[in-house]
């Protein structure tokens, strides 16, 4: 069995340390928050996942040295706005070599970095490297957390890495498949949110079941056109990290970025619908970056421009969708136009 250090203690973090715990692992779980400890100590219990009992053998710390010395592997599971400064923290106490495993999703803005590529630069400034690992998939917190069967994708370049994360996470509820595409993973994880996002507003807007499946597969074109120009494996984006990802995020009420963008097709303005979630909405998040990859990589992705121009440009959700409806007709097989 594994020792594990976990950097980060919302939902997806502690439904990853209840599966891993409960599967013979020991697990340390870290925050940089005094108070969510407190509290993770005190009830054993995550307040967005009610009726999940964290096992007692779980230990709690805020201090980042405690949780990476001496672990065999790393899990980081912050959100994507943190996970640089998370990593610059643990870095002095990261051993050259370590495993670490991304389960967070989402690209930098500004330097277009994957989140493992984040992690890896800032080992790298220290002289270090690292086994990194993407793990993402179709794997709402909410069920993992009542061990409902889930499948997830460790992807790496390094397949002697993605094959201890999948000897580790993988048990009779959630099956882990590897993958050697790690940009092509981490790309349709963070591009998903901001399909999910749209797909939420259609439906704050009334809309039904044909719009619904339009933009999860025209959304999953743009994901693809884009990962293409960027060297990835087409082939990604019609698996579980890709196309799955997508349906499960732009189609359950699990999803916070489907919940926030049916607030805003209702009306709410998107700060306020960010509130009322309560949690982080990582499509808004993966706005920026994305639309700087479709100018270095100039493809068209007018669904992302659409979600753009609702929620950062206070545009009408209805006008933007009758803008959608009525651009130019073309043939759906124009592979690098949309």
């Amino acid at each position: 069995m594994a020792d594990i250090g976990v950097l980060g203690a919302g939902t997806w973090g502690m439904a990853l340390t209840r599966m891993l715990s409960l599967t013979g692992h020991r697990v340390t779980v870290w925050s940089a928050l005094p108070a969510e400890i407190e509290a993770y100590q005190n009830t054993r219990r995550q307040p967005n996942l009610p009726g999940m009992v964290i096992p007692d053998e779980v230990q709690f710390t805020t201090s980042i040295e405690d949780v990476c010395t001496g672990k065999e592997l790393l899990l980081f599971v912050v959100p994507s706005v943190f996970v640089r400064s998370t990593a610059a923290a643990a870095t002095p106490f990261i051993p050259d070599g370590q495993l670490i495993v991304d389960a967070a999703k989402g690209i930098e803005s500004g330097t277009l970095m994957t989140l493992t590529r984040v992690i890896a630069d800032e080992l790298e400034k220290a002289g270090k490297s690292a086994r990194l690992v993407a793990l993402s998939g179709p794997t709402h917190a909410e069920e993992v957390a009542r061990d409902l069967p889930t499948t997830i994708v460790a992807a790496s370049k390094k397949e002697e890495a993605a094959l201890a994360v999948q000897r580790i996470f993988m048990n009779d509820v959630m099956r882990v498949y590897t993958n050697d595409d790690i940009t092509g993973v981490e790309l349709c994880g963070a591009m998903k949110n901001i399909i999910a996002l749209a797909s939420g507003v259609a439906l704050g807007l009334g809309y039904g079941d044909n719009t619904k499946a339009a933009l999860i597969t025209r959304g999953m074109h743009e994901i693809t056109i884009l990962g293409v120009a960027m060297g990835c494996d087409p082939g990604t984006f019609s698996g579980l990290a890709g196309i799955g990802d997508l349906i499960v995020t732009a189609t359950s009420e699990h999803s916070r970025n489907n919940r926030c963008g049916h607030l805003i097709g209702q009306g709410m303005a998107p700060a306020d619908a960010i509130k009322k979630i309560g949690m982080v909405v990582e499509g808004i998040n993966a706005i920026p970056a994305a639309l700087e990859l479709q100018k270095k990589y100039k493809v068209e992705m007018p669904l992302v421009n659409a979600v753009d121009a609702v929620v950062n440009h206070g545009a009408d959700p209805k006008k933007t969708v009758h803008f959608l409806m009525t651009r130019a007709p073309r043939s759906e097989m124009e592979y690098r136009k949309s």
